[in-house]
């Protein structure tokens, strides 16, 4: 079976890379571009349309604020960009958020941000996969009934290759984010060339009317109209999700890591901008229209159009109106952003694992996460990541529109609190800096973290009042629910550590008083021979061996071959009514346990090693189901004593080991053989000796 397993993981995942080769799984910048930056750039996918759906709520002339909701989206997003690139190089270990709050803020509100990056990573891949599927049942509506099914495939295909290393994933990752980038860029430019020439059409839903929600027929006026367009600013700052994925993987890069980090930041921030202000533009220079209910809002010559029509979303109608006369570059655009929105949830994939190897190692997470796995990533954490994202797309059956509802609140908690801490950090710098050129760049720093508080502070205001009681409320709750579980898990790694501490080194000497063997045997044969040689070998200051009595004269028979045998180990059979095996010899170890409490009770156990993987479901059942109710007894070992299944080089023990083999037991073999023969033999079966014999 186990070797089945490996080579099926070998035939998954690929060969295991050795520790020396770690530093060439880091990533040039080319590389790093599309492994880090996929998450921001695919947002121009989804957040125009988020935008002007809102907008779409007071009917259609509030859409014509979306490009000053898009300046301001994009006002935060140069501030965010040029606080964090002072965060890499400030921190560049790769806690990025977490480390600079938890630094300078404390471990409380470290462990805030660290429970809102850890729900932003998950909603990123159900966000990212949920949309770039909702684009491929656009182009394939055959495939709509099964979005939620193909949206936990390409989960796992992710998690899949991204086990295999993320220079592997990263590469195979990053031809169809350029050429998603081209695409974009290419439609931008063509679009902008046809409106300064007068040739640019208009998108195919340009001629519908859109119907106002009941009680907006005013439009944007008043309150209510300022909060929608709060309501829509927020939804448009989905474009700024995954740029802090960058701080937390600074150790991904190749040296010099802050530098090649704060650079690949830069081109983020600069790429994704351009692609949000050109997308917005074009839609509204073509009249796209989008909303949330198109069958009931959407009026053709002034009839709803009815649940029979199919909304594209925005970029797949800019393109259809750009690429007009020329099908394939429509095709182009539509294609590479379906895969780009599914390869976006790359970055989380990339960022999870390493923020949750530095919670391992604080403690706050299980251990195991921080390890390296068989490739050099860190396998324990893409396994959460998958798990935690395909929860998500099954519980929201993959939609898009609920799921972001959810998605942007811990982006900007982790965001602001972060801002604050990196002012902290500058105020400390500046209290023992002396070197005036030094100081000049640090209150150059302290500034631009300072407007990314205000910043981003705001924004945090608006997600807060605006997406609330639109399902933010449940982000909050998981927050809150992970902040708890983490700090339960760091109580238990301190408790267990002060317990588990020497405080005398001294006591480092001490050993038990006594170490009690027992050996369990079924019947006498090979393996049972072993597990007593072995036991005795330790030297331990008693020794039996145990036997269970189900009523069906096993453990008769065994006691006369036993005495037959004359070994020198006393036989314990214990009397199990209900032909229960396991709970006879667990209550059994454990009275032994009780009676001296000082004592170490080993249980040794013979276990059969299997040639085939499937021969495992024939052996070894009673021994694993034993382990396992012995494992949380305390002052109890259980040491398992192979034997390997048709090996030729398994002989009897008195034919080349005797040497190393306890006088007594050596020569029962002899007599242990025999008595097998007898009662293997067409003779009637061996009855146990009276008492009267046996004295």
């Amino acid at each position: 079976m186990r070797d089945f397993a490996d080579r099926l993981k070998r035939l998954l995942v690929g060969r295991p890379v050795p520790s020396q080769a770690l530093g060439q799984t880091l990533l040039p910048k080319r590389i790093a571009l599309p492994v880090f930056a996929s998450d921001a750039l695919s947002s121009a996918g989804y957040a125009p349309d988020e935008v002007l759906i809102t907008l779409a709520i007071a009917g259609l002339a509030a859409t014509a604020v979306s490009p000053w909701i898009a300046l301001a989206v994009l006002a935060v997003l140069a501030l965010v960009v040029a606080s964090y690139r002072q965060t890499v190089h400030a921190y560049p270990s790769g806690g990025g958020d977490y480390e600079v709050v938890s630094t300078n803020l404390g471990p409380r509100a470290g462990l805030a941000v660290a429970s809102a990056l850890l729900c932003d990573y998950v909603l990123t891949v159900a966000v990212s996969v949920s949309s770039g599927t909702g684009y491929l049942a656009a182009a394939l509506p055959a495939l709509a009934p099964y979005k939620v099914q193909i949206a936990v495939g390409v989960v796992s295909l992710l998690a899949l290759l991204n086990l295999r290393g993320s220079r592997e994933s990263g590469g195979a990752f990053a031809i169809p984010t350029y050429l998603y980038m081209a695409a974009i860029g290419a439609m931008a430019v063509a679009g902008f060339i046809q409106e300064l020439t007068g040739t640019l059409g208009r998108a195919p839903s340009a001629d519908l009317e859109i119907v106002a929600h009941a009680g907006w027929d005013q439009g944007l006026a008043g309150l209510a109209g300022a909060f929608l367009i709060l309501r829509a600013f927020s939804s448009g700052c989905a474009a700024l999700t995954g740029v802090e994925a960058i701080s937390n993987g600074v150790p991904s890069f190749q040296r010099p890591k802050s530098k090649n980090a704060a650079t690949t930041l830069l081109l983020l921030g600069a790429i994704a901008a351009a692609m949000l202000m050109s997308i917005i533009h074009l839609a509204g220079a073509t009249g796209v229209r989008v909303v949330e209910d198109p069958s009931t809002q959407l009026l053709h010559q002034g009839a709803p159009v009815g649940p029979d029509y199919h909304q594209d979303p925005v970029i797949g109608q800019i393109a259809a109106t750009v690429f007009a006369g020329f099908a394939p570059m429509f095709y182009l655009v539509t294609i590479v952003t379906g895969l780009i929105l599914v390869l976006a949830a790359n970055t989380a994939f990339n960022g999870f694992p390493v923020l949750a190897s530095v919670l391992g190692r604080d403690e706050l997470l299980p251990r195991q996460l921080s390890q390296r796995g068989d490739r050099l990533a860190y396998s324990n954490g893409i396994l959460v990541l998958w798990l935690g994202a395909v929860a998500f797309i099954i519980g929201f059956q993959a939609s898009t529109n609920r799921l972001i509802q959810l998605y942007i609140v811990g982006v900007f908690i982790s965001f602001t609190l972060s801002q604050i801490g990196m002012v902290r950090h500058w105020n400390r710098s500046l209290a023992t800096a002396t070197d005036p050129a030094a100081r000049r760049r640090m209150r150059r720093s302290r500034a631009i973290n300072t407007l990314g508080v205000a910043g981003t502070g705001l924004v945090l205001i608006i997600v807060l009042a605006t997406k609330l009681t639109h399902g933010a409320w449940i982000t909050l709750l998981i927050m809150g629910l992970l902040y708890l579980v983490m700090n339960r898990i760091r109580r238990h790694y301190r408790r267990v550590s002060r317990e588990l501490a020497i405080a005398d080194l001294r006591d480092a000497r001490l050993l038990p008083a006594r170490v009690h063997a027992i050996v369990l045997a079924s019947r006498l044969h090979q393996p049972t021979l072993r597990a007593l040689t072995y036991a005795q070998s330790t030297h331990p200051t008693s020794i039996e061996a145990v036997t269970v009595d189900v009523g069906d004269g096993a453990a008769e028979r065994l006691l006369g071959d036993w005495e037959d045998a004359d070994l020198p180990v006393p036989l314990t059979i214990l009397d199990s009514p209900f032909r229960d095996l396991i709970r006879p010899v667990v209550s059994y170890v454990r009275s032994v346990r009780r009676e001296s409490p000082r004592d170490l009770v080993v249980v040794f156990l013979p276990e059969y090693i299997v040639r085939h993987w499937w021969e495992q479901i024939l052996h070894n059942q009673t021994a694993l189901r034993l382990k396992a109710a012995l494992l949380f007894t305390p002052g109890v070992v259980v040491a398992s004593v192979p034997w390997l299944l048709g090996s030729p080089g398994q002989t009897h023990i008195h034919h080349g080991v005797r040497g190393s083999v306890p006088e007594g037991i050596a020569d029962a073999d002899v007599a242990a053989r025999r008595a097998e023969d007898r009662r293997l033999s067409p003779t009637p079966a061996h009855q146990p000796p009276s008492p009267q014999e046996r004295a």
